[in-house]
């Protein structure tokens, strides 16, 4: 073992695989030269938050080493129906250009294997209770004594420390503790949760953004860093001016439905056949809408002349906005709204925005072929760069389909330590590879 990691860490005392990639970059231009190339990334994160950053990450080249429990492996394995085959669509949605090892950390063979990874590894990212890897030898302090130049990013519900630290952070949960819900539903209704995880997801974002900036700084000084991200600070963040109006003013939010609570009409109307939305964030704007209603006589009246007097008079002007809207179907008013200036737009469902013209043309729709599942189809990346070209993706990993590879691979172990390493339970491999 001594001798491997002496080979394997010959590496680190020169040019990191970060800043010979950061060298390429200056002198080769060509489009396939992604900004995470060479960068190593070794992923113990399950479910969304975590996965999602990793995700990204690939996307920008990196290689992600997804450590999973063998047998069950990341929890969304399971999460169904909707299944392809064996396969959750839950996962499948975001674990592209991964490799998967099945390694059981709990096995002091299997927390080797880690702790050699991790020497190997550019960035970390773990998303389990503060102090649980510390316990199994594979806390930041230990892992960046062995390989200081780690970036090693902790995703938790609540932060590393504090009064509920310890608490298990579950999207939900956090949404509703960080003032989410409390903002999201119909006025003068119950709280909604929001139709997607966007507590995990803004944590991903978060998480994902920390590590490129952990990448930069390490560039200029030569180290790692730990990274405290968690869902309960990225979603009160995310509260944005609703945050503010309370922190400045005092004032206690409520919810308003598709409305806002400072411009009127910014909202949804019900048409004859569906919803649109309509976006009249000036006075010009609202003169406009009216006369693409027929109800020119509103801007006549002085209760409705500019945006403050109307947020006042709300509740007299919105009912003759949307009896109108409600005559005529929505790809009539959408017809009518064109060139006038007025943002508007439908409330599409799921199957619409997959058809819309614009999300076909940015190539929102990334198809790949699973080894297990066949062809399938998951929303591409949402950022393009003039600098490089995105390579055709990997499809998400069996559990353990790469664990064989990576060990001989990235850890140079031979073949019959890695029988062993089979043999005992500490790590496996797919069957289907």
């Amino acid at each position: 073992m001594l001798a491997r990691l002496a080979r394997i860490k010959l590496g680190l005392f020169h040019f990191s695989r970060f800043s010979r990639v950061f060298l390429r970059l200056r002198s080769n231009a060509a489009d396939t030269v992604r900004p995470l190339d060479g960068v190593r990334v070794l992923d113990l994160t399950r479910v969304l938050a975590g996965p999602f950053a990793t995700m990204l990450l690939g996307d920008l080249g990196a290689e992600v080493i997804k450590v999973e429990k063998p047998g069950s492996g990341d929890d969304t394995r399971a999460w169904g129906p909707p299944f392809v085959g064996s396969e959750s669509v839950y996962f499948l949605s975001v674990n592209r250009n991964k490799k998967s090892v099945a390694v059981n950390m709990k096995h002091p063979q299997g927390a080797k294997v880690i702790r050699e990874l991790a020497c190997v590894s550019d960035v970390l990212l773990e998303n389990f209770l503060p102090g649980k890897l510390s316990e199994m030898g594979l806390g930041p302090e230990q892992l960046r004594a062995a390989n200081p130049r780690l970036i090693y990013c902790s995703i938790t519900g609540y932060g590393q420390n504090g009064p509920a630290a310890l608490k298990p952070g579950y999207d939900s949960i956090l949404s509703a503790v960080s003032g989410m819900m409390h903002i999201t539903g119909p006025e003068d209704g119950e709280p909604v949760r929001p139709g997607v995880a966007m507590t995990d997801l803004a944590t991903g974002l978060y998480a994902h953004g920390a590590v490129m900036a952990a990448l930069l700084q390490r560039h200029k000084t030569g180290t790692g860093s730990h990274i405290d991200c968690n869902l309960l600070c990225s979603q009160v963040s995310c509260l944005s001016h609703i945050a503010a109006n309370f922190l400045i003013s005092g004032k206690e939010a409520k919810r308003w439905g598709t409305a806002h609570e400072s411009i009127v009409p910014y909202q949804g109307f019900r048409t004859s056949d569906g919803h649109i939305v309509v976006a009249a964030g000036n006075d010009l704007q609202f003169v406009r809408v009216c006369q693409v209603l027929g109800l020119e006589r509103l801007t006549l009246e002085l209760k409705y002349k500019t945006n403050k007097l109307r947020v006042q008079n709300r509740a007299e002007l919105l009912p003759l906005l949307s009896q109108r809207f409600a005559q005529e179907a929505t790809c009539d008013w959408l017809k009518r709204f064109e060139a006038s200036g007025v943002p508007v737009g439908p409330i599409n469902s799921v199957q619409q925005i997959f058809s819309d013209p614009q999300v076909k043309h940015n190539d929102l729709i990334q198809n790949m072929e699973h080894p297990t599942a066949g062809a399938i189809s998951v929303p591409g990346p949402a950022v393009r760069y003039s600098s490089f070209l995105p390579l055709s993706p990997t499809p998400p990993p069996l559990i353990g389909q790469h664990t064989v590879s990576v060990l001989t691979g990235s850890l140079r172990y031979s073949q019959k330590e890695v029988t062993s390493l089979l043999q005992s339970g500490a790590v496996a491999q797919s069957p289907d590879v």
